[in-house]
């Protein structure tokens, strides 16, 4: 059996994790307190090996980078990621005055938390990150603070003698090693994230918010299946939907899981490679994209901060809609690579509107509740679009 499960691809046995896991959760939910060790170890080991990768793969690039390699790439993936986020905030603004929400505004606040209280203070943090310690950089899994040095150094190191940018390349080469071996445990670790997820939450808890959370999950699958086709065909000329698919299949499927955009870049990687996109532009779009591309995010802000609206019969006009999709992407671009990282950054919306720090926070704690459902689909898009827009510039290119 466990040679057959071997000859299987590493989809299919995810697949077959994710309905063992289902059926566990089912009939043995007291299991859960025990498998979900698997989960958290998966997780931890994408975590712990995501930071030393990207500083790796972006110094290795940079210092071999050749005149006419995949750098050149680099401006129209950004350009994707933008367009992409602001479409995906106008989808969510569109569904928001379609299907409004409401809340129940009664949660106590979670006191603890500390949002941001303006986007300059969004802006400020990025850029605190950008010049921050490397070391300090590495420990706390600081993406943009690591991408700054790796990319520095990496130019400092472009007239260094071959021998120095070879053995950048074996190192490279050793931590790609190493990633493989961790991605091959995704099937035990996703078994172990589903039996906890279902065990634990269940569906009870989400009925209160059911609506909310359609128009959450259907707005960001709308922005998946029909707005980043659109961004792909214009690009590829030539139908998206193969490239879609295999995206949100191999990488959309482990991030709904992982709940991490950070944890998921060696997925993304790994894919990229087999798909054939030249390392050169992977290793430096992917590492950035988890960082700065979060249209799920963007969705997530704009559809908890209109609900909070239009639960507090506040009026709101076309311009200052326009203005929340910008503001949206914006601190969307500040959310963290990791679970929930979009939830703290709802009150910098909130505040164009007038509403108070301690109702946003409120609602924050409202995103915490459905976090099960939303923020597995926010990531799956994040991630996903990461990868699908890298391929879709590099691949025409081959």
């Amino acid at each position: 059996m466990f040679s057959a499960l071997a000859r299987l691809s590493l989809v299919s046995r995810i697949l077959i994790a994710i309905v063992l896991g289902g059926l566990v959760a089912y009939f043995l939910p007291e299991s859960a307190s025990y498998v979900s060790i698997l989960g958290d170890l998966f997780i931890k080991a994408l975590k712990s090996v995501a930071p030393i990768l990207v500083f790796i793969l972006v110094l290795a690039s940079i210092a071999n980078f050749k005149v006419g390699q995949g750098a050149s790439n680099l401006k129209p993936i950004l350009v994707m990621y933008v367009i992409g986020m602001l479409l995906a905030a106008t989808c969510a603004v569109i569904a928001s005055n379609l299907f409004p929400s409401t809340l129940i505004l009664t949660i106590d606040p979670e006191t603890q938390l500390q949002p941001p209280n303006s986007i300059a203070e969004v802006l400020k943090t990025l850029l605190l990150n950008f010049i921050s310690n490397p070391v300090t950089a590495l420990h706390e899994a600081n993406f943009i603070g690591i991408l700054a040095w790796a990319v520095g150094l990496g130019i400092a190191l472009r007239h260094a003698s071959d021998t120095t940018r070879q053995v950048l390349t074996d190192i490279s080469d050793g931590v790609n090693s190493i990633i493989r071996i961790v991605i091959s445990f995704a099937p035990l670790g996703i078994f172990g994230l589903v039996v906890a997820t279902f065990a634990q939450a269940g569906l009870d808890t989400l009925t209160n918010y059911a609506h909310l959370i359609v128009v959450l999950v259907a707005t960001m699958a709308f922005v998946a299946l029909v707005i980043n086709p659109i961004l792909v065909a214009i690009v590829m000329k030539k139908n998206p939907y193969p490239l879609v698919f295999k995206c949100l299949e191999e990488s959309g499927i482990t991030a709904f899981f992982t709940r991490s955009s950070a944890a998921n870049i060696p997925v993304n990687l790994d894919l990229a490679k087999r798909l054939g996109v030249s390392e050169s532009t992977a290793s430096v779009s992917i590492p950035l994209g988890a960082t700065i591309n979060m249209a799920g995010a963007a969705v997530t802000i704009t559809i908890l901060t209109l609900a909070a609206v239009n639960t507090l019969n506040i009026e709101v006009d076309f311009f200052t809609m326009v203005v929340l999709s910008v503001v949206s992407v914006v601190t969307a671009c500040g959310a963290s690579g990791v679970a929930g990282g979009s939830l703290l950054l709802i009150p910098v919306a909130c505040g164009l509107f007038g509403i108070s720090s301690e109702t946003a926070m409120q609602v924050v704690a409202i995103g915490m509740v459905i976090s099960v459902l939303q923020d597995s689909t926010e990531t799956a898009l994040n991630s996903s679009t990461d990868i699908l827009f890298t391929a879709a510039v590099d691949l025409p290119k081959k």
